[in-house]
């Protein structure tokens, strides 16, 4: 029941609690308190919009490897990502690399200032960056 609530959440979170409760066999109000409760559980993490960046201008997308003298995982570190508007995710990851972050920026010379701004962040070495060309998708944890 919560796996059809999730996923049909996921295809269109603006769907009324009485289309959920269909769609999971229950009544809107049955169907609201099991959302409320996946919610509060930390299921849902967030109710969110999601907008094509290209038609607001964000067209350019490229994921960053960052190299490091230090540990990045601690909070200034992960606070001076969230500074920098262009970077949408940031991961600590195994590899090449300790943290591989997502950037979309509207033109190459905003990237390359991005390029600058992770530079500055304490314990960055040095960045290799993977422009996107096209996206064929993108798309969420599938429910099962």
């Amino acid at each position: 029941m919560d796996r059809k609530l999730l996923a049909a959440l996921q295809e269109d979170a603006g769907q009324s609690y009485a289309a959920l409760g269909e769609i999971a066999g229950l009544s809107a109000g049955s169907a609201h308190e099991r959302v409320r409760k996946l919610k509060a559980a930390g299921v849902i993490r967030r109710t969110t919009v999601d907008i094509d960046p290209a038609s607001l201008g964000a067209g350019v997308l490229a994921f960053v490897l960052l190299e490091a003298n230090a540990w990045m995982g601690d909070e200034p570190t992960q606070q001076a990502l969230r500074d920098i508007p262009a970077v949408e995710e940031a991961h600590i990851i195994a590899g090449p690399a300790s943290v591989l972050v997502k950037v979309r920026t509207t033109t190459t010379e905003d990237l390359q200032a991005t390029l600058r701004a992770l530079h500055e962040v304490d314990g960055v070495t040095s960045t290799q960056t993977v422009v996107v060309l096209e996206s064929f998708f993108e798309r969420q944890p599938a429910v099962v």
